[in-house]
């Protein structure tokens, strides 16, 4: 049976600017413990070695090297978003793997997605996971205003909805960390995470709901993007409209992450230290 885990608390984090990738990891680990600069730091790292396979590649191939030192990342943008490899290799770091819900080892998911612990969801530049907390299923899109309880029998319609809608869709599999390593559950290490109750996560829910709903009529225009993302608070223009003034000084701290390779190293460290905390616990 699963053990409660974070006093029976929900960790969910609100949109912040374009860092989507980085809300569908920490609500996946239940905590704040990655923030945009350690996945900068796991994209520059990934960088490296795939520049590395390349420039080997060039070297018994005759190609010029030159060309590969100039091009941009593939695994992170300046507006902040991040590569599925990037995710990949950031739960990794709590043995947690990531395999994509369409590959024939998935196929019990398939059958019966009850069975897992957490699905990871990818369209365009938005992620987000649906994840079991304490034996029930909740939808953590940071652009829902808190997490969504998902009924099991709902649970595997809304993933053939979201699939039929082009979503990407990840199971990931490991032991989850069970507790946050934090003192107090009241207290986030950023300003976007918040500790909800199951209660209090469905009144807000019902709450945002009901203002959408009052103001349906004049929204018919958004059809089509309500659609595609269903059930999430806010429209990505909205979100964007609402972070314009921050997503200059993320782009400046993200170019400036991955042009700093020794922080790189030393941001890794310090993530693989708190694993050694968390299981010393």
């Amino acid at each position: 049976m699963e053990r409660t885990s974070n006093g029976g608390m929900l960790y969910h984090e609100v949109q912040e600017s374009n860092l989507c990738a980085v809300h569908c990891v920490n609500t996946v680990l239940q905590g704040p413990f990655f923030s945009e600069f350690d996945l900068a730091a796991v994209a520059a790292d990934l960088d490296g070695k795939e520049r590395q396979v390349m420039l080997e590649g060039a070297a018994v191939g005759g190609f010029s090297s030159g060309d590969f030192f100039s091009e941009e990342s593939h695994n992170v943008s300046l507006g902040g978003d991040f590569s599925i490899q990037v995710l990949q290799k950031a739960l990794e770091v709590w043995d947690l793997q990531v395999i994509p819900l369409n590959c024939p080892d998935a196929e019990p998911a398939q059958i019966d997605p009850e069975l897992e612990s957490a699905f990871i969801c990818h369209l365009h530049d938005h992620w987000f996971c649906i994840r079991k907390v304490n034996g029930e299923w909740y939808n953590f899109d940071s652009l829902l205003a808190a997490p969504q309880h998902l009924s099991k029998f709902y649970l595997s319609a809304f993933l053939d909805s979201l699939k039929g809608s082009g979503w990407s869709i990840f199971i990931v599999k490991g032991n989850f960390p069970q507790e946050c390593p934090m003192s107090s559950s009241s207290e986030a290490s950023n300003s976007f995470g918040q500790w909800l109750s199951p209660e209090d996560a469905e009144r807000i829910i019902k709450n945002t709901s009901s203002v959408q709903g009052s103001s349906a009529s004049s929204n018919k225009s958004n059809a089509n993007v309500d659609q595609q993302r269903p059930n999430q608070a806010l429209s990505r223009e909205e979100v964007q409209a609402f972070s314009e003034m921050e997503d200059d000084d993320l782009k400046a701290a993200i170019a400036a992450s991955l042009l700093d390779a020794s922080a790189a190293g030393a941001n890794l460290g310090a993530i693989g230290t708190s694993k050694e905390t968390e299981e010393k616990k």
